[in-house]
């Protein structure tokens, strides 16, 4: 099964989450929002998966940062507006295993899915 992990390099939770990868053998892609950017394809696709509130880093200070008026009655539409152009807003990881997605880092689910 593929592995894709999506997110920022230097954030303490994906360096948890490369260091459980690693440790497990677990072979993956990065994809890094800030080298390459937000596929928007992709972020649509998490967003039916998993629901759009669930990828928006809402306690983040990116997500604090973003203007009150930009957030007020947010639809999927716009908050994924948001989330492509504030790519730090994006609850990281995002890892793609199979047509599973999982949002964050637990090591627990990353044992039941990854199956280590």
């Amino acid at each position: 099964m593929k592995v894709t992990v999506y997110g920022i390099r230097n954030c303490d939770t994906m360096k948890k989450a490369f260091a459980w990868l690693d440790q497990h053998g677990v072979a993956y892609e990065f994809h890094d929002y800030k080298r390459d950017g937000v596929p928007s394809d992709r972020l649509a696709a998490w967003a039916r998966s998993v629901g759009w509130e669930r990828l928006a880093n809402t306690r983040g200070p990116t997500w604090r940062k973003i203007p009150e008026a930009s957030k007020r009655d947010l639809d999927e539409s716009r908050a994924l507006e948001l989330l492509v152009e504030h790519s730090s807003a994006i609850k990281r990881p995002v890892v793609e295993c199979g047509r599973t997605i999982l949002v964050g880092f637990d090591a627990d689910q990353y044992a039941r899915t990854l199956g280590r």
